[in-house]
């Protein structure tokens, strides 16, 4: 299957299909202009729109000092489930930059939402980032019960770049013996730094380009040897034993596509429960255009029944 026909024109729209083997953006301005279009997304009325009990931002213990966090609160009097959520990119992530998708998240599993600002690359490479995300997920599973938090319902989620940090999570969760966490939500996920899957053959160039994924790659793992560490590539990881389940959303049209699909399967082969779920005709990122088209918004309804179904969430209804 094609790119879909609407995809198709706004990424042609947009300047989003780019001819592989094109000179790259410098590294500088790629670096800048990640950063400008994160500082540039907004709470906007069609987010804040969405209801949830309660937004809040505020500081917790960090490796290196304060670590800010966000946290959607659901309506009701808890205890809640909760997702621990990590914002996509490496180099540009920002708390604003999931704002829509966690309060569609918050109100449709009726869980807690957390998310990190974690220190960005490539001032703080790998893995300064991990250990912030870790820090974060073992602090509130430690203090949920003063946010309402159940202690031992704790998901880690995250997208792209965020999908990779939440694989790593869940892998320095069972070897650290940190939080049991009961799920992973891994969309498009960035699961390695391989580039010669058939997904990057057919579409190189939609989104990201080869030679930009290669710049971004190395601002976040400038070592090469750490580029096969499993919190870096938790694909290429040797045991994925004792993780907890996971949903792998992937987009037929993604470069990245390959890596996490192969990563789900490898997940089911070492006995772990996976959804491995392609999305025909999608592009990396397609879940922010669910003004768009109607798969982002199947791809949510996906998630939120699999977070309940983690958290074993039962609805009030009438008569139960």
């Amino acid at each position: 299957m094609s790119l879909d026909p609407k995809l198709q024109a706004f990424m042609e729209q947009a300047g989003l299909l780019k001819k592989p083997g094109s000179a790259p953006r410098r590294p500088e301005v790629i670096l800048a202009e990640s950063r400008e279009s994160a500082k540039n997304v907004s709470l906007t009325s069609e987010s804040t729109s969405i209801p949830v009990g309660s937004v809040a931002n505020f500081v917790i213990p960090g490796p290196v000092g304060d670590l800010p966090v966000r946290l959607y609160t659901p309506e009701g009097s808890g205890p809640f489930p909760m997702l621990v959520f990590f914002q996509k990119s490496w180099c540009s992530g920002i708390l604003d930059t999931h704002d829509m998708m966690c309060r569609i998240l918050c109100q449709g599993a009726g869980c807690l939402v957390m998310t990190v600002d974690y220190r960005l690359a490539p001032e703080y490479p790998f893995p300064a980032a991990l250990e912030d995300c870790y820090a974060a997920t073992s602090w509130m599973s430690v203090h949920a019960t003063e946010f309402r938090g159940d202690p031992m319902r704790i998901a880690v989620g995250g997208e792209s770049g965020g999908g990779n940090y939440a694989a790593a999570i869940a892998l320095m969760s069972r070897d650290r013996g940190g939080p049991a966490l009961v799920f992973q939500l891994l969309i498009c996920p960035a699961a390695d730094f391989r580039v010669t899957t058939d997904s990057w053959k057919d579409y190189d160039g939609y989104i990201i380009p080869k030679e930009e994924f290669f710049i971004v790659r190395d601002f976040y793992v400038p070592k090469v040897e750490d580029r096969l560490h499993p919190y870096a590539a938790p694909s290429l990881a040797p045991d994925l034993h004792e993780l907890p389940p996971a949903l792998v959303i992937t987009a037929e049209c993604d470069p990245m596509r390959d890596g996490g699909e192969l990563y789900g399967h490898r997940l089911l082969e070492a006995g772990v429960p996976a959804t491995v779920t392609r999305y025909d005709g999608m592009i990396h990122g397609f879940m922010h255009l669910n003004s768009r088209v109607a798969q982002a918004n199947q791809a949510l309804d996906e998630i939120i029944h699999a977070l309940k179904t983690a958290f074993s969430y039962k609805e009030n209804k009438p008569g139960s």
